[in-house]
């Protein structure tokens, strides 16, 4: 006698997780996006930079994405009539890219209504100070010459005013005697690079939750 197995059900494929893709937005030299290049090589980090957009050509940042193999975009104000008219097309280069998150990194141009419209409560941005404290252009000059004794960082949701967002996180870093502008700024870098890319990696692999003033991670 021969007999035949049948054969049982194909139990169903584990499902594949998606990559979450992040599009960083530069205007320098790029060391926040060099950081966030070298974690997205880890896949547990859970986030891959997908595009780069600046809005000025022939920056050092430029060159880090396209050594690194990810496609840029240049937006430069000086080729639109308007900040309207070029805000609109930023929100539309980044949108080819179809973004999860947006990384604002040393990037020095304030988004529109036509951007945050599209892009807001999942931009963030970095600041060299414990904001609210000492926002704008100057934050290190300006914790400087006010005579704290502990400055810092902070990762903040991009909203409509100038370093006014939600915070997601902050950490402290002391001020020596001695500093000045430049010697400060160098050990906050230090630590906003760290903080960026462990506040990145958790909002790609546990998410982000805003709620009026309060943003929590997961």
């Amino acid at each position: 006698m021969t007999s035949s197995a049948q054969p049982g059900p194909v139990p169903p494929s584990p499902p594949v997780a998606r990559t979450h893709r992040l599009v960083v937005l530069v205007s320098g030299a790029g060391s926040n996006l060099a950081a966030l290049l070298d974690a997205h090589t880890d896949p547990a980090f859970g986030a891959r930079v997908v595009g780069v957009v600046a809005d000025r050509p022939g920056i050092a940042a430029l060159d880090r994405a396209r050594d690194a193999g990810v496609p840029t975009a240049v937006v430069a104000l000086r080729d639109f009539p308007d900040r309207t008219t070029w805000d609109h097309a930023l929100t539309e280069a980044v949108g080819v890219f179809s973004p999860d998150t947006v990384v604002l990194a040393g990037f020095m141009k304030l988004v529109g209504a036509s951007f945050l419209g599209r892009f807001g409560g999942r931009t963030v941005n970095t600041h060299p100070a414990l904001l609210p404290s000492f926002p704008g252009a100057h934050g290190v000059r300006d914790a400087l010459a006010y005579g704290v004794k502990v400055s810092g960082c902070s990762v903040i949701v991009v909203d409509d005013g100038v370093d006014a967002g939600p915070v997601v996180a902050q950490e402290s870093v002391p001020v020596a005697d001695d500093d000045d502008e430049e010697t400060l700024h160098e050990r906050i870098k230090v630590v906003e690079r760290r903080l960026l890319v462990d506040v990145v990696g958790r909002i790609a692999r546990d998410g982000l939750t805003v709620e009026g003033r309060r943003a929590r991670l997961g």
